[in-house]
């Protein structure tokens, strides 16, 4: 049985949602009502997945989820919230979110929604054990595994989105990576604001690489992203 943390702060609104995941899902579900108290169960226990609502007291979703990545930046996050803005689901994202729904929502697309992430997480994982771990790009190291990348004795921790993102570049090194197989590799959905996401992580990801002028990630117009080493 799936272990969901839910943290949402209408009492009625998460009873309901607990007791239909709990019923129909076939899920463990622990319901907290503010961030400070969402953040505190995560501590304590091991979850599959997150629903964070965003406008919560004393602790906001965004803010639980950054500081969830912090500790777990494996761990599934879904956020709900009834801001439906491209900023707010571009800073959802941004923060290492996995999916975004906006209320109001059926509560059976919510169940689709977390039958959809668990089910890729799994076939990720299986998938990503096959491929390499290990690669040398210039300079640095880059070890997918620990999500680092070493060079000259200094040690860059990535996020687990950066780190995606950088094997596959790696795995097409030289050749073109399509901006739509980055988008559906990583995000499992190549719309608007997950392009936007991801520019983002190419931009940090040029910004850790800048140091070794063999090496350069380019945009190739209309078709994706190249990572060159000479």
């Amino acid at each position: 049985m799936k272990k969901i943390l839910l943290v949402e702060d209408d009492p009625n609104l998460g009873s309901l949602l607990q007791d239909y995941l709990q019923l129909k899902g076939k899920f463990d579900v622990v319901l907290c009502t503010d961030g400070d108290a969402g953040l505190r169960e995560f501590t304590r226990d091991s979850f599959d997945l997150l629903i964070l609502d965003v406008m919560m007291p004393k602790k906001d979703g965004f803010t639980l989820g950054k500081e969830v990545r912090k500790l777990n930046e494996q761990v599934p996050i879904i956020f709900a919230t009834a801001k439906g803005m491209i900023e707010d689901k571009t800073q959802a994202f941004n923060l290492g979110g996995d999916d975004y729904i906006t209320k109001p929502f059926r509560i059976e697309e919510l169940l689709l929604r977390i039958n959809a992430l668990l089910k890729r997480v799994a076939g990720t994982t299986e998938k990503e054990a096959e491929k390499p771990t290990q690669f040398a790009i210039g300079k640095y190291h880059f070890d997918f595994t620990q999500q680092t990348i070493m060079a000259d004795g200094v040690q860059q921790k990535l996020s687990t989105k950066e780190a995606a993102l950088l094997r596959l570049l790696c795995l097409h090194k030289n050749e073109v990576l399509t901006r739509e197989e980055a988008l559906l590799n990583i995000w499992n959905d190549d719309n608007y604001f997950n392009g936007r996401s991801m520019d983002v992580f190419l931009s940090k990801l040029r910004k850790y690489l800048k140091d070794d002028p063999s090496v350069e990630i380019i945009n190739v117009h209309g078709r994706g992203y190249k990572l060159l080493v000479n």
